[in-house]
Order: C-alpha cells, then sequence, then structure tokens
C-alpha cells in the first residue's frame, strides 16, 4: 500500500470506542417508553448503519412501535448532550493520528452517525490533525455509507482520489463502501466487529494495532 498520501478512516469502532454512550443513549429512551433495555452487545451488532438503523433495531417492532419517532427523537436529545461522556479513543489511535500528521498524510473522517456528533466528536478529539469530518447528510442528497457518496465528497475536499487513498474501518459496512470506492482497505480487529465474521464477509487485510496501519502505508 505504499504511494498513499491520504487515509479515510470510520470512526465509531475504528478511531473512537463510543460504544458506551450509545447504549446508555439507547436505554435511555427506551426506559422513557417502557420499551426493554438492551445490552452492551446487542447495541454492538446494532451500530454501523446510522442511528436511524441502531434505534429501529434497537426498538420491538422497529418503526412500527406506534411510538417509534418519539422514542428515536429522545435518543437524539439524549446522545446530542451525552456523546462524551465515556467515548474514548483507542489505545494507540492518537500517536497513529501523530505519525500520519508528521509524515504529510491526509486525512479525513466519514461516518454514518448523525452529523452533529461526528462534527462534535472530531472537534474534541481530532482539531488540528484530522480537517475533514462527515456525518449523515442523506436530506442533502449524499447517501450513507455503503454507497461512495461520503468517502468521495472526503476525498475532493482533501483533493486527494481512490487511487492515492486507503479507508480504515471495523465493520461489513465499512468493508462495502471501499468495494464500492474502489479503494484499498484496513480492517481493525478492536473494533464492534469480530475478524471471523468479517472474514465471512470477504475481509482480508487486518491489523491488531493502530501503529500497524503507519507500517502499511508509509
Amino acid at each position: 500500500m505504499n504511494e498513499k498520501d491520504t487515509v479515510i478512516f470510520d470512526l465509531d469502532g475504528t478511531l473512537l470506542d463510543t460504544l458506551d454512550d450509545l447504549m446508555n443513549s439507547v436505554n435511555y429512551a427506551l426506559k422513557a417508553y417502557g420499551c426493554p433495555l438492551r445490552s452492551r452487545e446487542e447495541i454492538r451488532q446494532f451500530v454501523g448503519n446510522g442511528i436511524l438503523n441502531l434505534m429501529t433495531r434497537a426498538v420491538p417492532s422497529g418503526q412500527d412501535h406506534e411510538a417509534f419517532s418519539s422514542i428515536f427523537e429522545s435518543f437524539r436529545e439524549h446522545y446530542g448532550v451525552h456523546c462524551n461522556d465515556l467515548t474514548k479513543p483507542y489505545d494507540g489511535i492518537m500517536d497513529l493520528i501523530r505519525v500520519l500528521n508528521e509524515n504529510h498524510i491526509k486525512m479525513a473522517i466519514v461516518s454514518n452517525k448523525a452529523d452533529f456528533a461526528v462534527k462534535e466528536l472530531a472537534e474534541i478529539y481530532f482539531k488540528g490533525t484530522i480537517p475533514v469530518a462527515i456525518g449523515e447528510k442523506e436530506s442533502e442528497g449524499i447517501r450513507k455509507k455503503p454507497a461512495p457518496d461520503m468517502v468521495l465528497a472526503a476525498l475532493k475536499e482533501l483533493d486527494s482520489d481512490v487511487a492515492h487513498a486507503v479507508y480504515v474501518g471495523d465493520s461489513e459496512v465499512d468493508l462495502l463502501t471501499a468495494d464500492h470506492c474502489g479503494m484499498d482497505y484496513i480492517l481493525c480487529e478492536w473494533g464492534f466487529r469480530e475478524r471471523g465474521f468479517l472474514e465471512e464477509k470477504g475481509g482480508r487485510i487486518f491489523v491488531k494495532h493502530p501503529l500497524e496501519i503507519a507500517d502499511m502505508i508509509l
């Protein structure tokens, strides 16, 4: 993977461990409307395709539940306030970002997470190091992952292209996104999906520690 000058990162499960804050906000909304709570492992399996899909999976009967819209809005409001209570970068991530910056690698974050949360977390953890952060914007005609739209928009902002970029993620959605973009990819083993599951989906290129990503592209 030499001759790469750009890295596009997924956020949840790749750069940041957001699972506990997501679980707490999901369960806050579920409890408020008398729904059964969800375990951390259930939330792990539900994430990856945006918060609407997260809540569709978490709420009994999904969007057919009579109070789904209210539950979803309750989640959004709670998560907007509490998205950084327990969230933290995975071990080695900040070292990776430092090394990539020192080597003039261009970087962006592309996530199916709500755009307001992506931008807030990017500002908190990666201000001055990752200049582009794009969250879910389907209302603006930008399809979410695994469609290529968000990644291509990030590459345009960075003045880069798929041939010189690598996509880093942790899920089957990320693997499909890279494929739909025609990009090289790296899958991290510390995220929300097990390696065996990702191998069943066709994943072949894995790293166990963030700094291995730098070793692969520098």
